[in-house]
């Protein structure tokens, strides 16, 4: 289990070495804050650090590094190295200058963000590509727990309107309406830090049943170096899609400004923004050491874990649970596999709402205008609800991946305005492109073509993206 070990430390000296790096190039002082100077009791609300760590732990995770990396186990423990890499170089360095790059501008969301740094056009399709992805995500976020709270009443017994899905799903959505137009300190602020210490647990508990039953061992990277995924896929860049918030994530740049509303110091954002996502990255390096351990492999391909996957995302994770855990286990992955996505849920659709409020300049201190945007948001989660389940998952990796390349690209615009060290944004931002433009012509959802045209293409397309970048880089600077 020594690659699981050296992985594992690789990521909190990650935190404390490479995350400093960022800070130090960012270079965060002691002006005064939004949360502070504007404090309007509803999103602008200053919170503790310890609370602001895990509510973004929270919001950030959900599901994602659970399920993601164990699908990303399919491929092997060479999943392990972009877990690790990908969360120090890109994920952590993403997550550290969304919220912070919010918090120097009082607060503001995402697309707010890039438009200021990419312009007005980028400004315009990231409002729309954001909303569109954060009801996306709400929605599935809801149709998942939903689903599932039903088999287990099934399960015991229970039948009539209470074992309904379209029933839960409104119990869900009429939750989300409620957390998402009131104060952030009232459910978010109160609840979510407790839900974040149990994901923790949750973790930390998987490890510790793997690590003392002798029937499960982690394999080596070296030892397993090859694609072990049963269907063949390609781990460039189907694994780097796959795994996505367990190393890099765009919805995560939706959630930060969230608490870059509420940090009462810039120094702050080190431990609450780079070290949740270097914490959701030991997660997801858990979760998938699991999928590697626990599961039969067969002719050296990842052939059990396929399997429990094939009943299901929920399914998996309960299996995993009763495995290394046993009864306590039970509880753990309840709160894992409802709770979570709800959290996250919840939060996406308070994302969308400050997106819509800063695209159209409403304000929000009080509660009628924000149910001007509450009701339409949450009448468009409940149509796509009704929707396919598997269409709105479908394209929610490659959105989400895209997202985080164009956030990379924000940020290395920021620090080149700033006459700082672009090149920690740009090369995982030319990374990302090249990841995200290859899934899009080889992904069957996508153009679907081969990958004999699709390697080259990502590569050709993520230095276009460079090249440009370089090229802006070359016009004098603007005085501020």
């Amino acid at each position: 289990m020594l690659s699981f070990i050296i992985c594992f430390a690789l990521l909190l000296g990650g935190y404390f070495v490479y995350g400093k790096v960022v800070e130090n190039t960012f270079a965060p002082d002691d002006r005064e804050t939004p949360a502070v100077r504007i404090n309007d009791g509803v999103d602008y609300v200053v919170m503790p650090q310890w609370k602001l760590f895990l509510v973004q732990l929270l919001n950030i995770a959900g599901l994602g590094p659970i399920f993601g990396a164990m699908q990303g186990a399919l491929w092997g423990p060479v999943v392990f190295l972009w877990i690790t890499f990908g969360t120090i170089f890109a994920g952590g360095v993403h997550d550290y200058f969304s919220g912070m790059l919010s918090e120097r501008n009082d607060g503001a969301s995402i697309s707010e963000v890039c438009g200021i740094y990419l312009g007005g056009v980028m400004k315009n399709i990231m409002r729309v590509f954001s909303v569109v992805l954060l009801v996306m995500v709400g929605t599935v976020f809801a149709v998942g727990p939903a689903g599932l709270i039903v088999t287990l009443l099934k399960n015991a017994g229970v039948g009539g309107a209470m074992a309904s899905v379209e029933v839960w799903l409104w119990i869900i959505l009429a939750y989300y309406f409620i957390a998402t137009f009131i104060s952030i300190d009232k459910i978010i602020g109160r609840i979510y830090p407790i839900f974040g210490i149990c994901l923790i647990i949750m973790a930390v508990g998987v490890i510790i049943g793997i690590f003392t039953n002798p029937a499960y061992t982690i394999p080596e990277i070296w030892s397993h170096f090859t694609n072990m995924h049963p269907d063949g896929k390609p781990i460039w860049s189907f694994m780097f899609i796959t795994v996505a918030c367990g190393a890099i994530s765009g919805f995560h740049s939706t959630q930060s400004p969230l608490m870059a509303r509420c940090m009462k110091s810039e120094k702050q954002g080190h431990f609450v923004f780079y070290g949740a996502m270097v914490a959701e990255g030991v997660i997801a390096l858990i979760w998938a050491a699991a999928g590697c351990a626990v599961y039969e492999v067969t002719g050296g391909l990842s052939t059990g874990l396929k399997e429990i996957l094939a009943n299901g995302q929920s399914a998996a994770i309960y299996d995993v649970c009763i495995k290394t855990m046993g009864s306590v286990g039970v509880a753990l992955a309840m709160i894992g596999v409802i709770v979570c996505p709800i959290t996250s849920g919840d939060t996406a659709f308070r994302s969308a709402r400050l997106v819509l409020a800063d695209w159209f300049k409403i304000d929000q201190n009080k509660i009628q205008k924000r149910l001007v945007l509450c009701v339409p948001l949450l009448a468009a989660g409940a149509f796509i609800g009704h929707l396919d389940y598997a269409i709105v998952w479908r394209y929610f990796s490659w959105t989400n991946q895209t997202l985080a390349m164009i956030v990379l690209w924000t940020a290395s615009m920021y620090l080149y305005r700033e006459q700082k060290n672009y090149w920690i944004t740009a090369v995982p931002a030319t990374f990302m492109s090249a990841v995200s433009m290859t899934y899009f012509v080889c992904a069957s959802e996508c153009l679907g073509l081969s990958t004999t045209i699709a390697y080259p293409a990502g590569i050709i397309l993520a230095a276009l993206f460079l090249g440009i970048f370089i090229h802006a880089t070359k016009k004098p600077v603007k005085a501020a």
